[in-house]
């Protein structure tokens, strides 16, 4: 059996009513017809819902009888501006000879009473009409409007576009700014002339960011408005480093104890800033609950919602929103708009008891009442100030103004194609699905300069004004721009805010802090709190040479190898590079020393000089006592080249230096010592010893030593020599300047062959001792080599373990210390005979022969 099938709207239509005997193919609704509260039929009509009313009276259905219409109460003010609005609008096209010129259109205004299944009736009723009885004909004809215009909350919006959007009926939002509507798989001919949720949730982020606000609280309504706006703040937030103390939730219908329950948890916050992304009939409770428990001092942000409504603000028990802060849609003039809302009168259709409503809930009078409290219908609405009459804040107002436009010029673009098809029949109407089509790509600018078109999520270009709620007089408020939102500009440009202009909460000129924990400041680090938010936290000093240089660092950073922490650990400065200096006391100390060194050697040089024929200064060879004083001055010279900044040459020079004149100078020690010692030999019976070490012997041998040194000296330079090298390792905060050795074997090399000459020395000059002689030097070499080798030995440790400058120095006091300890081992006797006791000086005091004591 083939199956019957049945249009979608007539389907709907069932569920409200009956279907008679198949024959008939005729279904009577068994409720009442929705009947449009504000219409006028012509070419082509408009559909609009409208929250006309706040809320409807809810009644239980017993399903027994016919149910009776629905009773909507509390006319708002606001909502009926947005209605005269879109008349206004219609008005104006229709008067217009350059938009659908010889097209009139017209329109059917529903009142959805802020209720989704009103709004879901009213949507039907647009879509099939409101006769009472169909028959199988009525899916066949053209739709009862051609696009709808509303609703004023996201919640019933989303239930109107989910019923035409499967009949591609065009759905065109001025208020309903949930970002749930841009989905467009489900919403797939939803349109919105006022931005996305997505936008204006991200603009708040910025906003509480750029004002350096990291810890608050929201307040949100239970409805897909509230709940997708918090939610898409919370992930912007996150982003920004914002964290949420706390999230309530709260709706109109709730019982006051959930009121108080919210109340008392802002109250018990330590954040100073509360974002509110709630409707405005849902904040109203909550502020009249507020302004009770008189709760002051906390800086709120609003959403476009509120933030301008002027029934908010003139109300003098909510002066404590002074200094509130949001984004609001950008404000515009419509010219003739006041004259056309002033001159709305219940006379104009007497039977329409909406506009008998309005006059009444604008001057606060009854037409059923005669006398005082009565209405007479001689009021007039031009001397009103209240919310539907006040044209300077027409944010709202705008949209649905360009709701009707986007309508018209798409069903302009439409028609104009048909008069220039040869395919298309005279007379031809646009089709809903047609107007969707053409609507994607609308693209016009309205008088008021603004140019409107879609994204591909139905969306328009999201652009705000910063407005800021300053005292007006009288308890009032007032609103006063102070920045703006552009989503189309680069994001860093989008957010622009005149801060100076901006009074806060208490009206206040210093901005308030709102913050989990103070920020830190440069130098340190932030580190978590266990089990808290990543916005409370501690701040831990950065280690040595580690620094954080900007605030709320979360870490710190090491400073390159050649730089340091300075005291504050917010910069890296330069290390202190150290070094011996000929500048600092220690340098200028061994300077001194090592001239005074070179001064005594070259008196002692002068005096031998004097008294170089005397037998005191001929005895063991005088040739090589002044080689030995003119090594003891270079000795003491060398030690100046490990002084000052290390360079490549200075390096080298220093320990080639130091050993070359150390063996120089042990060589002729040496000499003398085996001068002394073949000497005595040369004194025994046919001794013919001398022979085979004379004067050239002597020169020969010390030469021979030294060279050896300098070969070893040759060898280290060429294969691996000593550099300027910057120690970074000893020492974290500063750095040691130093010669490398290059080559570590070749100073021990070079240290070993001059201790080996020291130790031989030394055992040689032990042997001679005891010799006969009434001035045997051999004693005197013993003294200094015993001094020399006590200094070398005892520096090998101290210069593996003084730190820095100190090897260096330790070194200089090696060599100075031995080089003093030669001179005046050697020296200071003979000189002592030659100034103070000169009857010594002669050939028979040399060469008498005396028992001397052993050492």
């Amino acid at each position: 059996m083939a199956k019957r099938t049945v249009s979608l709207p007539l389907l709907m239509l069932v569920v409200y009513g009956v279907c008679l005997p198949a024959s008939a193919q005729v279904c009577t609704l068994f409720s009442q017809p929705a009947i449009p509260l504000l219409s006028a039929e012509r070419d082509i009509n408009i559909g609009a819902i409208f929250s006309i009313h706040i809320s409807a009276l809810l009644k239980m259905h017993p399903f027994t009888t016919k149910p009776e219409p629905t009773t909507c109460v509390s006319l708002s003010l606001r909502e009926f501006k947005f209605v005269q609005t879109l008349i206004f609008a219609i008005e104006e096209i229709n008067n217009s000879t350059q938009l659908l010129p010889g097209v009139s259109l017209g329109y059917k205004i529903y009142d959805s009473c802020g209720s989704i299944a009103q709004t879901i009736f009213s949507g039907m009723a647009l879509m099939n009409g409101y006769e009472e009885t169909l028959s199988d004909t009525s899916c066949s004809r053209p739709p009862a409007v051609h696009a709808i215009i509303g609703e004023s909350n996201s919640s019933p919006t989303i239930a109107l576009a989910s019923i035409a959007g499967p009949f591609s009926l065009p759905v065109i939002s001025h208020f309903a700014t949930c970002a749930c509507l841009s989905n467009r798989k489900r919403y797939r001919s939803f349109f919105r002339t006022i931005p996305s949720d997505y936008y204006q949730s991200r603009a708040l982020a910025q906003l509480v960011k750029h004002f350096g606000w990291t810890w608050v609280g929201t307040v949100r309504s239970r409805s897909d408005y509230g709940n997708n706006g918090i939610a898409a703040f919370e992930e912007a937030a996150k982003k920004e480093g914002i964290c949420i103390e706390y999230s309530e939730t709260i709706l109109r219908t709730d019982p006051q104890e959930q009121f108080l329950k919210t109340l008392e948890v802002i109250k018990k916050g330590t954040a100073r800033v509360v974002l509110a992304f709630v409707a405005l009939r849902d904040f109203f409770p909550l502020v009249n609950v507020i302004a009770q428990h008189n709760i002051t001092g906390l800086q709120w942000v609003g959403s476009e919602s509120w933030i301008t409504s002027r029934t908010v603000a003139e109300t003098k028990e909510y002066s404590f929103l002074s200094g509130a802060v949001g984004f609001a849609i950008a404000n515009a003039k419509l010219v003739g708009l006041r004259e056309f809302l002033v001159n709305v009168h219940p006379d104009q259709e007497p039977k329409n008891e909406l506009l008998k409503e309005f006059w009444e809930a604008a001057f606060q009078c009854s037409f059923r009442t005669v006398g005082s409290g009565g209405c007479t219908g001689t009021e007039r609405l031009a001397e009103l100030q209240n919310e539907y009459t006040d044209v300077s804040e027409l944010r709202i107002a705008n949209k649905v103004y360009t709701a009707v436009y986007a309508v018209a010029h798409t069903l302009h673009n439409v028609l104009k194609d048909f008069r220039s098809s040869t395919n298309s029949s005279k007379g031809e109407r646009p089709t809903p699905q047609k107007v969707l089509e053409y609507m994607r790509n609308v693209r016009f600018t309205v008088k008021t300069g603004e140019e409107i078109f879609f994204d591909a999520s139905g969306d328009p270009v999201a652009r705000y004004d910063l407005v800021n709620w300053q005292p007006a007089g009288k308890g009032v408020l007032q609103f006063k721009h102070v920045g703006v939102y552009d989503s189309s500009l680069p994001s860093e440009k989008r957010l622009q805010v005149s801060q100076e202009h901006v009074l806060w909460a208490g009206n206040s000129g210093q901005l308030p802090v709102s913050v989990c924990s103070e920020s830190c400041p440069p130098g340190t680090r932030k580190a978590m709190k266990k089990g808290r938010p990543v916005c409370c936290y501690d701040c831990i000093p950065c280690a040595e040479g580690e620094i954080s240089n900007g605030t709320d660092s979360s870490n710190c950073f090491p400073c390159h190898l050649e730089y340091w922490s300075n005291e504050s650990k917010d910069r890296c400065v330069l290390k202190v590079v150290e070094y011996l200096s000929y500048t600092e006391i220690m340098g200028m100390l061994l300077c001194i020393f090592s001239f005074i060194g070179v001064l005594l050697t070259a008196l002692v040089s002068f005096l031998f000089y004097l008294h170089k024929e005397t037998p005191i200064v001929r005895a063991n060879n005088s040739e090589l006592s002044f080689l030995l004083l003119f090594s003891l001055s270079l000795c003491f010279l060398c030690s100046l080249t490990f002084i000052g900044r290390p360079t490549e040459w200075s390096c080298m020079l220093r320990h080639t230096a130091f050993g070359v004149t150390f063996v120089l100078c042990i060589s002729c020690v040496l000499g003398k010592t085996i001068v002394v010692l073949m000497a005595f030999r040369a004194t025994l019976p046919g001794s013919n010893v001398m022979k085979w070490f004379g004067p050239a012997q002597q020169r020969l041998s010390v030469v021979s030593l030294t060279l050896i040194q300098v070969i070893i000296c040759v060898l280290w330079l060429t294969i691996s020599p000593p550099f300027p090298y910057m120690n970074l390792s000893y020492y974290r905060e500063k750095i040691i300047l130093e010669c490398n050795l290059g080559s570590a074997l070749g100073f021990w090399a070079v240290l070993g062959y001059t201790g080996l000459l020291s130790i031989l020395c030394f055992v040689l000059a032990f042997l001679a001792r005891k010799l006969p002689d009434n001035f045997n030097e051999a004693k005197f070499i013993t003294f200094s080599m015993l001094i020399f080798c006590a200094v070398w030995l005892t520096f090998i440790p101290a210069y593996i373990s003084s730190p820095g400058k100190f090897t260096v120095a330790v070194e200089i006091f090696a060599i100075l210390a031995s080089s003093f300890g030669l001179l005046f081992c050697i020296f200071a006797p003979k000189c002592y005979i030659i100034l103070l006791k000169p009857e010594k000086n002669t050939k028979k005091q040399m060469m008498g022969k005396s028992s001397a004591k052993a050492l």
